[in-house]
C-alpha cells in the first residue's frame, strides 16, 4: 500500500472481447515485478485452447453461493454468464492488477477512486473481428461481442481510462509497464 492509502496501487484492465488483453497482461506478470493478477470468476466455459488458469471456472451455483458470502469486490452478468472478481489478496508491496470488464472498472473506481482504469482496444473493428475470429467464437458470438464493444468503449470513455491501442505487443506492454511504474512513484 502507498503512504495514506488504504488500497494498493490498483490497475483496472478492460477492453472489448479479442483485443488482447489476456495476452498483455501475462507478459505484464513476467515482465513487471511485484503484480498480483485476481483471477476472475466465471461460470462460462472455457474456449478452445485456453489456459485452465485464466479464470476460475464454475458453476452458476457456485458463483452465486460467492456472491452471498460477499465474496466479491464485483460482478455482473455478461451476455450469458457470470462473471466477477474476488475480493483481492495482494502480497504486500505488489500492484493489484485485475483484467474486468468495463462496467466492473466503474465499480472498482467507485470502491477504489485511486484505481488506475485502462481500457485496451484494438486498432479497428475489423481486427477486432478478426481476433475474435482467430480464437474460435462462433458467429453469433462475434456479431454479440462487436455489439458489446460499441457500448463498452463509450463507458470507457465516460470512465476518463486511459485508452491502450493494441497494435504491436510490445509497445503495448511497454507503455502499460510504464503507467504501473509510474504510479508505483
Amino acid at each position: 500500500m502507498t503512504a495514506g492509502s488504504e488500497h494498493p496501487p490498483t490497475f483496472v484492465i478492460s477492453g472489448p472481447g479479442g483485443v488482447g488483453k489476456g495476452t498483455v497482461v501475462e507478459r505484464l506478470l513476467t515482465e513487471v515485478p511485484k503484480l498480483w493478477l485476481s483471477r476472475s470468476w466465471t461460470t462460462r466455459d472455457p474456449r478452445p485452447g485456453e489456459a485452465p488458469d485464466a479464470y476460475h471456472f464454475v458453476t452458476r451455483e457456485q458463483f452465486l453461493a460467492h456472491v452471498e458470502a460477499d465474496g466479491f469486490l464485483e460482478w455482473v452478468e455478461f451476455l450469458d454468464y457470470l462473471q466477477g472478481t474476488p475480493v483481492p489478496t495482494p502480497p504486500d508491496d505488489h500492484v493489484v492488477i485485475l483484467e474486468i470488464d468495463v462496467q466492473g472498472a466503474a465499480q472498482i473506481k467507485a470502491i477504489n477512486p485511486d484505481a488506475h482504469l485502462v481500457f485496451v482496444d484494438t486498432p479497428s473493428v475489423d481486427e477486432q473481428e478478426r481476433r475474435l475470429r482467430e480464437r474460435g467464437d462462433d458467429d453469433d458470438r462475434v456479431a454479440m461481442r462487436l455489439d458489446k464493444a460499441v457500448e463498452e468503449r463509450s463507458t470507457a470513455n465516460e470512465l476518463g481510462c486511459t485508452v491502450v491501442i493494441n497494435d504491436d505487443l510490445e509497445n503495448t506492454v511497454a507503455e502499460l509497464a510504464g503507467l504501473i511504474d509510474a504510479a508505483r512513484d
